[in-house]
C-alpha cells in the first residue's frame, strides 16, 4: 500500500509564533515550540512511547489476568547537544500497584520494548533505553 492509499493522516495547522494544533479523527493536539501553552513535539514524542509501552504493559497484563489496579510511567529523556537534536536516551520509570506477578510485570515491559511498542521501534536504533519497576511501591526489578 502506497502513501497515497493509506487512511493514516493528519493535518496539521499553524497558530502563529511556534504554535500549531494538529488535527486526526476528529481529536485536536496542541504543540508549541516554546512549551508555553503545549508540549513541544520532542516532549510529544517521548510522551507517545511512554503512552504506547504502558498500553502494551495492560493488554499484556490482562491477558496474563494479573490484577493490576494501577499503572503509571516517569519519564526522563536526553538530546544531542547539536543540531539535530534528536533524542539519545529514554528511561522510564513504570509504577504498577495490584497483586500482579512480579516476574509478569517485568515480562510485560521488557516485551512491550522488545516486540510490541511501535512508537519506540519507529525511532533511532541506536539510542539508549533504560527502564525500571515498582510493584506496589516497592522496586521490582528492570534494566539499567
Amino acid at each position: 500500500m502506497s502513501l497515497e492509499e493509506t487512511r493514516e493522516e493528519t493535518q496539521l495547522r499553524w497558530n502563529g509564533g511556534l504554535e500549531f494544533t494538529a488535527e486526526r479523527a476528529g481529536f485536536e493536539t496542541r504543540i508549541d515550540g516554546d512549551q508555553r501553552v503545549a508540549p513541544s513535539p520532542v516532549a510529544l514524542l517521548v510522551e507517545a512511547v511512554a503512552a504506547c509501552a504502558a498500553i502494551d504493559v495492560v493488554h499484556i497484563l490482562r491477558k496474563g489476568r494479573q490484577p493490576l489496579t494501577a499503572l503509571s510511567v516517569s519519564t526522563r529523556f536526553r538530546r544531542s547537544e547539536t543540531a539535530p537534536r534528536y533524542v539519545k536516551g529514554l528511561k522510564f520509570e513504570f509504577h504498577l500497584a495490584g497483586q500482579v506477578d512480579e516476574a509478569k510485570a517485568r515480562r510485560a515491559v521488557m516485551l512491550s520494548f522488545e516486540k510490541y511498542c511501535s512508537v519506540y521501534h519507529s525511532l533511532r536504533k541506536d539510542m539508549e533505553l533504560e527502564w525500571t519497576l515498582s510493584l506496589n511501591g516497592e522496586p521490582a526489578g528492570g534494566r539499567d
